[in-house]
C-alpha cells in the first residue's frame, strides 16, 4: 500500500487526535468526520507503519508502545503548526470555526444560553457547540475549549477568570407559606418540609451565621419529600408547592423576580452549600484562538453589566 508524503500528514494527525480523545466516536466528533472515515485511517496508517499503533476494544481505544512514542513524538510539531495556522488566520477577518463549551445544566439553561446566541449573531461564521452537564468533564481529555464551573476548586493547569458571584438563598412559594408559615429563625426549619441538594447518603444539615453575628453558626437538620442534583428541578418543587428549597440565586432570579417564589431568612448567610463564584476555565495553552478569547470576554462584559445593574 502507497500513499504519498503529503496525504500521510493527514493520517498521522488523526491519530493524535485518537490518541487525545480516547475512542473513535469522540475523534471523529472533534475532526467532524465519520467514525468509519476514522477507522479506515488509522487502519491505513496501521499498514503502512506494518507494526499495530491501536489496540481496541468494545469501549474505548488504548496506544500500543509503537503508537504511543509516534504520538509524543508529533505532537510537538503538529502543535506548532496549529498555532501558526490559527495566528494567520485570526489576525484579522471574521471570527470563524467552532468552539465547545461545557457548563452545568441550570445555568446553562437559564444564564449562559441566551448570551451565547447573542454573540453569534454578531459572528455568523462562528459555531459554538455547548454540552451542558453537571458532570465535571475534563477539558483537555473531551476536547472542550472552556467550561463554566460553579465551583470553589479549580484545577491548577488551567486558567479560571471570575464571570459572577453568586449567592444561595432559602425560597418558597408564596401559597405554600400561606398555608404552613414562614420560619423567622433558621431552626424552625426543621419542623418544615425541605427541599435539597443530596450529598451522598448523609442527612442534610443547613448551615447559617447570623449578618449581625458571623462568627455564630447555626447548623439545622432538615427532612423533605424531594432531593434531587439539579437545581431546576428543585425551584420547579418549590414553585408547585411542595417547600422551602435551598437552591443559588441564578435558579431562583426570575420566579423571584415574578413573584412566583420569596425568599426567606435573608438576614441570615447559608454556609457551605453552594460555590459563591461562576468561572470561566480554559486549558492553559501558549496561544488562544481570538475567538475563544472574544467569547470569553463578551460573557464576562454581559454578567459584569447585569450585576451592576
Amino acid at each position: 500500500m502507497t500513499i504519498k508524503t503529503d496525504a500521510l500528514w493527514l493520517h498521522l494527525h488523526w491519530l493524535t487526535v485518537l490518541a487525545e480523545q480516547g475512542s473513535f466516536t469522540r475523534a471523529a466528533e472533534r475532526l467532524e468526520v465519520s467514525k468509519a472515515a476514522m477507522s479506515q485511517k488509522i487502519k491505513q496508517l496501521e499498514m503502512l507503519a506494518g507494526v499495530p499503533l491501536v489496540q481496541r476494544t468494545t469501549r474505548s481505544v488504548r496506544l500500543t508502545e509503537a503508537g504511543e512514542k509516534l504520538v509524543q513524538e508529533l505532537r510537538a510539531p503538529f502543535a506548532e503548526i496549529e498555532q501558526s495556522f490559527y495566528a494567520i488566520r485570526d489576525s484579522s477577518g471574521p471570527l470563524r470555526g467552532l468552539i465547545r463549551i461545557t457548563a452545568p445544566v441550570a445555568f446553562a439553561r437559564q444564564q449562559l444560553q441566551p448570551h451565547i446566541q447573542a454573540f453569534l449573531r454578531l459572528h455568523p461564521q462562528l459555531r459554538i457547540q455547548l454540552e451542558v452537564t453537571d458532570r465535571l468533564v475534563s477539558l483537555a481529555s473531551e476536547g472542550f475549549d472552556l467550561a463554566i464551573r460553579h465551583s470553589n476548586a479549580l484545577p491548577e493547569t488551567h486558567v479560571a477568570q471570575l464571570l459572577c458571584e453568586t449567592q444561595t438563598l432559602l425560597v418558597a412559594s408564596p401559597g405554600w407559606l400561606a398555608q404552613h408559615g414562614e420560619p423567622q429563625h433558621p431552626q424552625e426549619l426543621s419542623q418544615h418540609d425541605c427541599l435539597y441538594y443530596p450529598r451522598g447518603t448523609e442527612l442534610p444539615r443547613w448551615r447559617f451565621s447570623d449578618a449581625t453575628q458571623p462568627q455564630q453558626e447555626t447548623v439545622v437538620n432538615v427532612s423533605g419529600p424531594f432531593a434531587t442534583n439539579n437545581s431546576e428541578s428543585i425551584r420547579d418543587a418549590a414553585l408547585d408547592g411542595l417547600g422551602i428549597a435551598m437552591l443559588p440565586d441564578f435558579s431562583a432570579r426570575q420566579a423571584l423576580g415574578e413573584g412566583r417564589l420569596r425568599q426567606i431568612l435573608p438576614q441570615w448567610r447559608i454556609q457551605g452549600a453552594f460555590a459563591r463564584h461562576v468561572w470561566i476555565v480554559r486549558p492553559w495553552a501558549a496561544r488562544v484562538p481570538r475567538a475563544v478569547t472574544e467569547l470569553s470576554q463578551w460573557l464576562r462584559q454581559r454578567f459584569q453589566a447585569r450585576a451592576a445593574d
